[in-house]
């Protein structure tokens, strides 16, 4: 059965890691996948396919590193767990007010044991993070760009991942037929 697919990539046009999302539905399309969309150019890629997530992430990073000479990481996401990962927002009534401000960070392997309170430690004033069913929601009131405990959330501490801005997250909703909230 054929259902649609995010992928997120991490670190996609950030940092240097550059790969043009015209060139990213090429791919997709190359590999037998349907209907491939983008949203910005910020490392989203929405497809169709039948595989499963674990398998369809090991082809889109192995493709990506044969095409573009990119070893990124990426997680593949159904509109099922993309659901959840949006009705577990325990910041629902701040993204609701300020979207920009909150990040959901999808986690490749789970959270390292005691990552979150290794982030927390950094956090300034009304900054907060809450962990939810292995995806790390970070509440920055003052902007991620003035955060401290933004700059922490690294892999070495919390396990790999990649963020998205709540505009972001219900963006890709849509773009699989979610109803919008």
């Amino acid at each position: 059965m054929t259902d649609h697919r995010i992928i997120l990539f991490r670190g996609m046009n950030t940092g240097g890691v550059r790969a043009p999302v015209a060139g990213q539905r090429a791919m997709a399309e190359a590999m037998g996948l349907k209907n491939p969309r983008t949203l910005a150019a910020s490392g989203n890629l929405v497809v169709e396919s039948g595989k499963a997530t674990d398998a369809l992430e090991r082809d889109i990073e192995a493709e990506m590193e044969r095409r573009f000479g990119l070893k990124i990481a990426a997680m593949v996401r159904t509109p099922e767990q993309w659901s959840k990962l949006i009705a577990d927002n325990p910041f629902a009534k701040e993204a609701a007010a300020h979207p920009a401000k909150l990040l959901a960070m999808v986690m490749k392997d789970g959270i390292r044991d005691g990552g979150v309170d290794a982030v927390r430690a950094f956090a300034a004033g009304d900054e907060r993070v809450e962990a939810v069913g292995g995806v790390l929601y970070f509440w920055h009131p003052d902007g991620i760009g003035q955060s401290k405990m933004a700059g922490k959330a690294q892999p070495r501490l919390i396990g790999v991942g990649t963020g998205r801005n709540w505009n972001t997250v219900l963006k890709l909703a849509e773009m699989v037929g979610l109803p919008s909230r």
